[in-house]
C-alpha cells in the first residue's frame, strides 16, 4: 500500500512540474528569437543579452550558444565567441556539418587574431567533418597562401635576426583578411537572414593571387625568351665568324 501511494505521488509530482519545465522552454525559445531579432538589426549587444538570458534557462540550447557565439565575434570578442564556438561543438554530436560551421567560425576568429597556424588548422578540422563547403576551402587557400608568403618574407628578411615586433610588423602588412565570418544555416532558431560568407571576396583575393602569379611567370618566359634569342644571335654570329 505504502509502495502505490509513493508511486502515484512521484507521478503527481512529475505532472505538476511538467507544465513549468514547457513554460521555461517557451522562455528560452522566445529570447532566442527576441536574440535573432536584434541579431538581424545588428544591435549585438542586446542580442548577446537575450542569448544569454535563454542560455541560464537551458545551457544545453545549441541554437543560443551557436548565436551567441557568431554575436560575440560581430563584436570582436575573438577570444569569447572561440569559447562559445568550442562549447557548441561539445553540444553537437549528431550533426557533423554544424559542427564543421562552427569551426569555420573558429578558424575565421584565429585569422582575425593573426594566429595563422591555428586557422588553418580549424580549417581542415573544418573540410574534414564537411568536405563539400567550399567558402572553408578557398578560406583555406588564403591562409595556406598568407603563410607561404610569410616563410617566404621572413627568410628573405633573414627571419631570425629580426626582433618580434619587426616579425609581427610583417605579419601585420602581409595580413589579409579573405572574407567576412561565415554564419552558416541553423534550423529554425538561426536568424532570419544571417550573414553569408563573402564566396566573392575570396573568390577575388584568390584570383588576385592567381594573376599575380600568372604575371611572374609571364615575366619568367620573357626573359627565357630573351635569353634564348641573345643565344641564338650569338650563335649566328659565331657561326659567320666560323
Amino acid at each position: 500500500m505504502n509502495r502505490v501511494f509513493i508511486k502515484y505521488g512521484v507521478l503527481l509530482l512529475l505532472l505538476m512540474l511538467l507544465p513549468v519545465s514547457v513554460s521555461a522552454q517557451k522562455d528560452v525559445r522566445k529570447s532566442v528569437r527576441k536574440g535573432n531579432k536584434e541579431y538581424s538589426q545588428q544591435n549585438y549587444p542586446e542580442a548577446t543579452i537575450l542569448y544569454e538570458k535563454a542560455l541560464s534557462g537551458n545551457a544545453s540550447s545549441k541554437e543560443a550558444v551557436f548565436n551567441l557565439a557568431n554575436t560575440l565575434y560581430k563584436q570582436k570578442e575573438w577570444d569569447k565567441s572561440i569559447e562559445q564556438y568550442n562549447h557548441f561543438i561539445t553540444l553537437e554530436q549528431e550533426n557533423p556539418t554544424e559542427a564543421a560551421a562552427a569551426w569555420h567560425n573558429i578558424g575565421n576568429a584565429l585569422l582575425q587574431k593573426k594566429e595563422l597556424q591555428k586557422s588553418m588548422e580549424a580549417y581542415k578540422t573544418a573540410l574534414r567533418l564537411n568536405p563539400q563547403d567550399d567558402e572553408t576551402r578557398y578560406n583555406l587557400a588564403v591562409v595556406q597562401k598568407m603563410i607561404k608568403d610569410q616563410e617566404e618574407q621572413n627568410q628573405e628578411d633573414g627571419g631570425q635576426d629580426q626582433s618580434p615586433q619587426q616579425q609581427e610588423q610583417n605579419q601585420n602588412q602581409q595580413q589579409q583578411t579573405p572574407q567576412n565570418q561565415q554564419d552558416k544555416d541553423k534550423k529554425a532558431e538561426q536568424p532570419e537572414q544571417p550573414e553569408q560568407m563573402s564566396r566573392d571576396n575570396a573568390r577575388q583575393l584568390l584570383q588576385a593571387i592567381e594573376q599575380d602569379e600568372q604575371q611572374t611567370q609571364e615575366k619568367v618566359q620573357q626573359i627565357k625568351a630573351q635569353e634564348r634569342e641573345a643565344q641564338a644571335e650569338q650563335n649566328r654570329r659565331n657561326n659567320k665568324n666560323w
